[in-house]
């Protein structure tokens, strides 16, 4: 039996037999396949059926110094892209919001609870509590004015501690106050506020002190750009 298999596999492309028939058949569809495929494919497909000793030994060695410090810095700049990326999706966000640029008197306490519940989701608002002759409020009113100028995507609001309704929640001793507020939501409840600060404040300790509790993050975005800018270009 094991010698007519081999004489059926030895013999010629057009004998009868029916192995033979299914072996021409095979024969006749390979070379027809190899024959639409062009040379550079058939030497691709050729390196990829046997694959090259020096490729087998470029799998197996270790990885270099030096290569290993081009793929950490590929990681960065990828890093970097990924940052600037997420930079101007959160100025796009921010820029859909209305700017303000200046402190608003608010005269009653109808117009506190509005400013709260009816400005943009997007907005933050900071209200200062104040009242006239208590050490630190004017003080902190013309803070206020200044970092107005510098955020204009937040909302400084100042009202009269009388003006609000609940004088008797907002006594001397508490004031100057900081309520902060985003989409109705209170974020920040400073009573006294001046008592973290020295007898001469400015602008900027302020600006530090709500930083801590990350309020301020539009000047934080702002930091990270100039960041990317003496970084170089970023592609």
């Amino acid at each position: 039996m094991s010698g007519s298999t081999q004489e059926e596999e030895e013999l010629p492309a057009n004998h009868t037999g029916p192995k033979g028939v299914i072996n021409d058949w095979r024969r006749f569809k390979l070379d027809s396949v190899y024959q639409t495929v062009s040379q550079s494919k058939r030497e691709l497909l050729r390196q990829m059926s046997k694959p090259r000793e020096d490729d087998k030994e470029r799998l197996n060695r270790k990885m270099s110094v030096q290569e290993y410090e081009m793929i950490q810095e590929e990681d960065e700049r990828g890093l970097k892209r990924y940052r600037k990326h997420c930079m101007q999706e959160m100025h796009e966000r921010l820029s859909c919001g209305p700017t303000f640029e200046e402190v608003y008197e608010l005269e009653t306490g109808d117009a506190f609870l509005e400013v709260i519940e009816k400005e943009h989701r997007l907005t933050l608002v900071v209200v200062h509590i104040y009242q006239h002759g208590v050490k630190g409020c004017e003080h902190l009113n013309s803070c206020l004015d200044c970092l107005a100028s510098e955020y204009s995507s937040i909302k400084f609001c100042r009202i009269d501690a009388v003006a609000t309704g609940a004088a008797e929640r907002f006594s001397p001793e508490v004031l100057p106050a900081l309520l902060v507020y985003k989409a109705g939501e209170l974020l920040g409840n400073f009573l006294a506020v001046t008592k973290h600060f020295n007898e001469d404040f400015f602008a900027t300790d302020v600006e530090g002190f709500l930083n801590e509790y990350g309020l301020l993050s539009e000047k934080e975005f702002t930091a990270c750009a100039d960041d990317e800018a003496e970084g170089g270009d970023v592609e």
